[in-house]
């Protein structure tokens, strides 16, 4: 592939330095842009200097939410080279996001070399230090000047960087989860499995209620029946019980997580039996009760894996996994950091040094 055009900043910014950089607040230097229209297609990819943008206050994107999203990350590992972890998975579930908003698709193979050609570029900006990588926030919306409801004709595709420390402050250290019993997410039907804006706006209310209640997180039930659980926060969640994983099965409300893909693989390659199906609350609690609840805990990119030692229901706590983090969330966490930072052999061909 030709080389994308280049503008380069005049002025360039200071890069943090040390573990402790808080995450999603650090921009870098520049960014990947591309438009769409009816006429050209996808067209004018380039990278330029990161810049606010100019919007007219009748952008259809302010009113209708016609946007979408991914997330991914960069990594130093040992040598000081940069890789990424199956970034062609994000922009093939990009696609599926684009179709369900009603936006043109794009090109994975030109988008994953747009994010390597910029990542290249500012690769002085991934981190070094201990679980410090470089967020890539690729995001698509619409840029029409128009109100009404339609959509769009005209698109933005952005690319922007920031480096990043762990996503939880307590790091690995087990988060407690409130279930949510008034509130839903997503709805089958709905967009629930797109990375799309509305779904996380929807999920603040219960996140700031559990967060006054003292909960790191919120465990999200299904929204018709309001008995099956769906997902833990911005991430799939996972169970082991009677020595078996069970995770919630995608059905068209939950996100298709390629964290969550790429456990269920290793786990499956590790003796483990798997099960993607329901799960009701009921189920979960008396799992709980019984001592049968080995482990809990979230998949995703920001966080890796994130423990859950307790759970709340109906003003009812359950502790899981003693408050600690059990040996198979441990375990995943270990390969998956390690395939990502190049630190363990990857049998699967998902990390790719880019430079």
């Amino acid at each position: 592939m030709e080389k994308i055009p280049v503008t380069l900043t005049t002025h360039y910014k200071e890069k943090p330095a040390g573990p402790d950089i808080p995450f999603g607040v650090i921009m870098t230097d520049h960014m990947f842009l591309m438009n769409y229209d009816q006429e050209h297609g996808w067209h004018d990819g380039r990278i330029v200097p990161y810049a606010p943008f100019q919007i007219d206050p009748a952008c259809m994107v302010l009113h209708y939410a016609q946007e979408i999203f991914e997330g991914m990350k960069a990594y130093r590992d040992a040598e000081g080279k940069i890789r990424l972890f199956r970034p062609e998975e994000n922009f093939k579930r990009m696609n599926n996001s684009c179709i369900r908003m009603s936006i043109p698709e794009i090109d994975v193979d030109y988008c994953v070399e747009a994010v390597k050609q910029l990542v290249t570029l500012e690769k002085d900006w991934v981190p070094s230090a201990p679980n410090t990588s470089l967020y890539i926030r690729p995001f698509i919306f619409a840029t029409d000047n128009h109100i009404g409801v339609h959509a769009s004709h005209t698109y933005l595709f952005a690319v922007i960087l920031s480096p990043v420390g762990p996503y939880y402050a307590t790091g690995l250290a087990p988060v407690n989860i409130m279930i949510e019993q008034d509130d839903v997410r997503a709805v089958r039907g709905g967009t629930g499995f797109t990375k799309c804006g509305g779904n996380y706006a929807a999920s603040l209310r219960a996140g700031e209620r559990a967060e006054e209640k003292g909960f790191s997180q919120v465990l999200w039930l299904d929204g018709v029946e309001r008995k099956y659980i769906e997902e833990v926060g911005a991430m799939n969640v996972l169970f082991k019980i009677n020595g078996k994983i069970v995770t919630p099965e995608l059905n068209g409300s939950i996100l298709p997580g390629i964290t969550r893909k790429s456990c269920l693989q290793i786990l499956r390659d590790k003796g483990f039996e798997v099960e993607e199906r329901k799960i009701s609350v009921d189920e979960l609690i008396g799992a709980a009760q019984d001592g049968s609840l080995e482990e809990a805990f979230g998949s995703g990119t920001a966080a890796v894996i994130s423990p859950i030692g307790e759970l709340s229901y109906g003003g009812k706590d359950y502790v899981v996994s003693g408050g600690k983090i059990g040996p198979v969330a441990q375990d995943l966490y270990d390969t998956l950091t390690g395939i990502q930072w190049g630190r363990v052999e990857d049998p699967y061909g998902w990390s790719h040094v880019i430079c």
